[in-house]
C-alpha cells in the first residue's frame, strides 16, 4: 500500500473548497503517482444541501474511487479543526489499495452475512444515522460479520441535519467500508473521562434504573463519589443537581459478571477501551437508584465520572505514542513511516476547544503520530470494538503493505 494524499480548505462555497482540495491533490499526484481507488471525504454540516453534487464532482474528478465519509459539525485535518459555522469545509483522503481487498456497502448495497466468499471482512470502517433505531444491536450485528469483530468509525453529526457516504449520501442506518485482512490496520481508543470513584458492580436494577452498586444504594454511592452527603429518602436533592449534569457514567462491560474482586478503576484517567461512557439521566430518591442512558444488566460493572481535559490529553497522547511506536516496529524498505494514512473520529463535544485552544487537540494527534497523511471529523457518537461510544478519540492507521 502506497502512502495516501490527503488534502483539506476552507470556503463559504462548497465547490470551491473542493477545487482547493483538488488542487492540493493533483499536485501531490504529480509528485507521487498512483491510482486511487478509495477516497474519504469528510464535510462541515454546512455543506449538506451540495453533498450529491459534492460526490457527483469527486467522481469526475477521480474516476474509478469509491467513496465513504460523513457530515461534521467539525472537521479535522493535517492538525488542523474546522469548527466555526462561518468557516465550513472539506477533507479528502485518497488510497490506492487493490479493489478486492475492500468493498464500500450501505443500506442499499449490503454486506452479507459472514461467511460470505465475496470479501471475507476483517474489519469494518462504519458511519451511522445516530437516530436510527437499535442503533446498538446494528452494530453488534455489524460486527459479527467480521472474523476480528471490530468496527471502527463515527455518528454523522450535523447542527440540523446529518448525513453519510458510501457511493451515495444517505440518512439513516449504517454505511462504510469493509476491509479482508490483507489491509493492515491499527486502532486505538482514547478514552476522555476521569472516574470519580471505583468500579462497582450492578448488584440491582431495573431497566435503565440501577438501583444497587455492590449491595448498595446506588444514589448513596454517586453522592459518597461526589463528595455530597448521604441524604435521607425524603431530603431535598434540588441542590446537588448542578453536579449530577456533570456526572457521567463508565460502563464496563469486558468484565466477568460473576467476578466480585473485577478491576477498579480508582488513578484518574485510568479507563480503559472497555468502558463505555454514558449519561446520567436522572435519579430516583426514593428507590436510591440511578438512571443510565443505555440498557444495564446485573454484574456490569459501572463507576461514575466527569469530563476531564488532562486527563483527556494524557489519553491522547498515550494511543498516539502507542500507534507510532508500533508502526515503527514494522520499517520499509526505504526507511519511510509505515503509516499510509490515518483517521481520527473524536467526540463533537472534544476538539480544540475542550482542549484549551482552537485546533489543540488535532495538534496533538499531529504531535504525537507525526505528520502523516490524516482526516477525520467530530461525532455525534464515536464507534470502537463494535460498541457505541462517547467523549471519547478513535484513531485508527492504515499500514503500508
Amino acid at each position: 500500500m502506497k502512502p495516501f494524499i490527503a488534502a483539506h480548505a476552507t470556503h463559504p462555497d462548497a465547490h470551491m473548497a473542493l477545487a482547493l482540495v483538488a488542487a492540493q491533490i493533483d499536485a501531490q499526484l504529480k509528485q507521487h503517482p498512483q491510482q486511487p481507488s478509495l477516497g474519504w471525504l469528510y464535510f462541515s454540516d454546512a455543506f449538506l444541501p451540495k453533498a450529491e453534487g459534492l460526490l457527483t464532482e469527486l467522481r469526475l474528478r477521480w474516476p474509478g474511487v469509491s467513496w465513504v465519509g460523513a457530515s461534521g459539525v467539525g472537521i479535522c485535518a493535517g492538525g488542523v479543526e474546522y469548527f466555526d459555522a462561518q468557516e465550513p469545509a472539506l477533507a479528502v483522503m485518497l488510497g490506492e489499495l487493490p479493489v478486492d481487498q475492500f468493498r464500500v456497502f450501505s443500506g442499499a448495497k449490503p454486506l452479507g452475512r459472514a461467511g460470505s466468499p465475496e470479501l471475507a471482512p476483517e474489519l469494518i470502517q462504519v458511519h451511522a444515522d445516530g437516530s436510527s433505531h437499535d442503533l446498538q444491536e446494528l452494530l453488534a450485528d455489524l460486527a459479527g460479520n467480521t472474523r476480528s469483530g471490530y468496527l471502527f468509525g463515527g455518528i454523522a453529526s450535523g447542527r440540523r441535519d446529518a448525513a453519510h457516504i458510501a457511493d451515495g449520501v444517505w440518512r439513516g442506518g449504517l454505511s462504510g467500508v469493509a476491509f479482508n485482512s490483507s489491509v493492515r490496520v491499527i486502532s486505538r481508543v482514547s478514552q476522555g473521562c476521569q472516574a470519580l470513584g471505583p468500579e462497582r458492580r450492578i448488584s440491582a436494577c431495573d431497566g435503565p434504573l440501577v438501583t444497587e452498586l455492590d449491595g448498595r444504594p446506588a444514589l448513596d454511592c454517586l453522592l459518597e463519589d461526589l463528595a455530597l452527603p448521604v441524604l435521607s429518602a425524603g431530603a431535598d436533592l434540588r441542590e446537588a443537581v448542578p453536579r449530577f449534569r456533570q456526572t457521567l457514567i463508565g460502563l464496563n462491560r469486558s468484565a466477568d459478571p460473576a467476578n466480585s474482586t473485577a478491576t477498579v478503576a480508582t488513578r484518574p484517567g485510568s479507563y480503559g477501551e472497555q468502558v463505555l461512557v454514558r449519561h446520567l439521566v436522572g435519579i430516583d430518591p426514593q428507590r436510591r437508584g440511578v438512571a443510565v442512558a443505555d440498557r444495564v444488566q446485573l454484574g456490569e460493572r459501572m463507576s461514575f465520572c466527569e469530563r476531564n481535559p488532562e486527563a483527556a490529553r494524557r489519553d491522547l497522547l498515550r494511543i498516539c505514542t502507542e500507534l507510532r511506536s508500533e508502526a515503527e516496529d514494522q520499517p520499509t524498505a526505504d526507511g519511510t513511516s509505515s503509516i499510509a494514512g490515518a483517521i481520527y473520529i473524536s467526540c463533537a463535544g472534544r476538539g480544540g476547544p475542550h482542549f484549551g485552544a482552537p485546533s489543540a487537540e488535532a495538534q496533538w494527534v499531529k504531535h504525537g503520530l507525526g505528520d502523516v497523511p490524516l482526516v477525520g471529523f467530530f461525532a455525534g457518537g464515536e464507534i470502537a470494538h463494535g460498541g457505541l461510544h462517547g467523549y471519547t478519540g478513535v484513531l485508527t492507521v492504515f499500514m503500508k503493505s
